[in-house]
């Protein structure tokens, strides 16, 4: 990984016993070094994926502006740019989920839906006006899912708040719509909870086709019991039924949604301690000392300096002059007894706490494997989900060098999962050249008998400037055959595209940036969630709208790895859903193959060459004589899987010309 700063202070993690190939040689033939029956001796070592990112990176010094910011690519095309409508410009867009032609993106101030039929021109189908910050969504058949957390939320949908501290008008939890006619959808129940719904995850449980399954993760205060009976935010010693400490399970009986109801609040954090942290970044350090220097007002939080808000002291400089029964603006005596009274404010601040997070921020269920990856704020976590109902943790892992674990996600065959780390909570500038490479970066685990071992860190490696509130943030697998190949957002570090095929070495591939929505002052921008979806990769822009890219071919990519991962159809998709990819038969699909083999030296050059004539042979040729020469070939590339170096994946390529055969 490309370094700006490096720190080496991660929490020790438990070391996976790998073995090498040199040890396994005489246990699988797929290690061999061994000759080639048809190739002469194949190459020592297979050859690492060799990327040439352009020089100097084009991402740097991009001119600003909003819908007009300079822009770089790298191994992407862009195909449109679509403007949010009127009525949400200014607005915050958030999560995306897909349904047949449609993209649903949230906003804070409601759902925007767009049919992507024509990726070049994406046409609006509603615009649906529901305040609920941050309305993150999610899909099943005819239902859609939206969550509601803020304190202005209304089961009305109404756009004028609620003023109350207490009132039974106000939404927090889930919104159930039917979306039977996308073009017109129909409010049909809500689930309140204590603590509102930042994100939910909905959960297609492979042994239960009349219920759909929604996790909710609720990160704000804990709404009072006035307002919605049974809500406690007392710690467990005082109240074992308090809503901290939990997620909350919603179960959707589909042939009734309107009686979707909580039924496990399932306590996962139990017997966690409080995460290592980090301090302040170098950037931040000089920050707070030339706000001190201009007299801005600085106070300690748990050990750290932070520079008071704009608002939290122009409130207090109000009280100061009510309580002098003053009138008028604050005077510099005002500010003066204000400082005095610093001491006191930073004595009234809770210290921080010997437990673990009270919550997840995102839960990414793979329903195909049994398994929820937790992003718990200051842990990472293995979630059993078998019993849809009741989940349960089986291991956690935390590190000092991650600030706000945000979101995971599963590689295809569900032996690695990748954490991000929302430092910065992003509305902060994470990207900055004197940065640590570390802190706010992803983390790669393997998973090995049920715990995760630590392999490497990815962390998006253009420095940003401090108008950019970069972030690592959402983003999926894309179906790249025999890689894992991930899209994913950093707010205003644009999006990058990732190998992590190599859990221990994880690789740029990709890239698209946009500059700072402004020249002069941080403005909130760039990729919230981006995702692939049926050939397309859809980029929810947080002030800018939605962005369609596609992949095209490169030294890093080929044509026919693009055409077997297009190959892949869904008919819906919730990227904290996660899908298992499986790949029809095609020729794409072994070409695929041959083409990984060649980029990695994992068959000798020749056999490849005669492979690939072979193939396009049995292609030309009439059934049933296809067939015979197909499953001919296959025979021999089974033959050939014993004595290559990457013999997996030539077995991968007999078994998808075999498919071939039989199609």
């Amino acid at each position: 990984m490309t370094s700006r700063r490096s720190t080496r202070d991660r929490v020790p993690v438990r070391p996976g016993a790998l073995l090498s190939c040199a040890v396994l040689l005489a246990l699988l033939p797929a290690c061999s070094a061994n000759p080639s029956p048809d190739t002469g001796m194949a190459p020592a070592a297979l050859a690492p994926l060799r990327v040439n990112a352009p020089t100097p990176d084009p991402r740097v010094g991009l001119a600003p502006g909003l819908f007009d910011a300079g822009e770089a690519i790298w191994n992407l095309r862009l195909v449109s740019t679509t403007p949010p409508s009127e009525v949400f410009v200014g607005s915050t867009n958030s999560d995306l989920a897909f349904t047949g032609d449609y993209v649903i993106q949230g906003n804070y101030d409601g759902i925007q839906i767009w049919d992507i039929s024509t990726p070049t021109g994406p046409q609006s189908v509603v615009t649906y006006v529901c305040p609920a910050s941050q309305s993150d969504v999610s899909v099943h058949g005819d239902l859609l899912f939206v969550s509601g957390e803020g304190l202005g939320g209304r089961l009305d949908c109404g756009d004028q708040g609620v003023e109350e501290a207490v009132s039974h008008d106000r939404l927090r939890g889930i919104r159930i719509f039917d979306i039977s006619d996308i073009t017109a959808p129909e409010y049909v129940a809500n689930v309140q909870t204590c603590r509102g719904s930042h994100t939910h995850t909905a959960l297609e449980h492979p042994g239960d086709d009349e219920n759909v399954y929604i996790y909710v993760s609720g990160s704000s205060a804990v709404r009072p019991a006035e307002e919605l009976a049974g809500c406690s935010g007392l710690s467990p010693e005082e109240d074992p039924n308090t809503a901290l400490f939990r997620i909350e399970v919603i179960r959707v009986p589909l042939a009734d949604p309107a009686s979707a109801e909580i039924v496990s609040s399932p306590r996962i954090f139990e017997d966690l301690v409080a995460p290592p942290t980090h301090g302040l970044a170098p950037a931040d350090i000089e920050e707070i000392e030339q706000a001190r220097a201009r007299g801005a007002f600085v106070m300690e939080v748990r050990g750290q300096p932070r520079v008071m808000r704009d608002r939290q002291v122009t409130d207090l400089l109000e009280q100061i002059v009510r309580q002098r029964g003053g009138e008028g603006p604050p005077t510099a005596a005002d500010s003066a007894t204000l400082r005095q009274m610093i001491p006191q404010l930073e004595a009234q601040i809770p210290p921080r706490g010997d437990t673990g997070p009270t919550q997840c921020h995102d839960i990414t269920v793979y329903p195909a494997i049994g398994l929820a990856g937790g992003a718990c704020g200051g842990y990472g976590m293995l979630i059993d989900i078998r019993d849809p109902g009741n989940p349960f943790r089986l291991s956690a892992v935390a590190d000092s060098n991650f600030s706000y674990w945000h979101s995971a996600t599963f590689n295809n065959d569900g032996t690695a999962i990748m954490f991000t780390d929302e430092w910065g909570g992003g509305g902060s500038p994470k990207c900055r050249e004197s940065d640590p490479m570390e802190w706010g970066a992803n983390a790669v685990f393997t998973i090995e008998d049920g715990d995760m071992v630590f392999q490497s860190y990815y962390k998006m490696p253009a420095p940003q400037t401090t108008l950019e509130n970069c972030v690592a943030h959402n983003g999926s697998l894309i179906p790249i055959p025999g890689r894992d190949i991930m899209i994913q957002g950093w707010y205003q570090g644009g999006i990058s595209l990732i190998d992590w095929t190599d859990p221990a070495d994880p690789v740029e591939i990709a890239f698209f940036d946009r500059g700072p929505v402004d020249a002069q002052v941080m403005r909130s921008g760039g990729s919230w969630s981006v995702y692939w979806y049926n050939g397309l990769i859809v980029n929810s822009e947080i002030a800018r709208g939605l962005d369609i890219f596609e992949l095209v071919p490169s030294e890093v990519m080929t044509q026919n790895e693009i055409d077997a991962a297009n190959s892949v159809r869904l008919t819906e998709l919730n990227s904290q859903g996660q899908p298992i990819f499986e790949w029809p038969a095609t020729y794409a699909l072994a070409r695929a193959y041959l083409d990984q083999l060649e980029r990695h030296r994992g068959l000798g050059a020749a056999r490849i060459a005669e492979a690939r004539d072979e193939l396009a042979q049995a292609e030309a040729m009439a059934w049933p004589a296809r067939g015979a020469a197909l499953r001919s070939l296959a025979d021999a590339l089974s033959s050939d899987a014993l004595g290559a170096l990457d013999g997996a994946k030539v077995a991968k390529l007999a078994d998808a010309v075999r498919d071939l055969a039989a199609s």
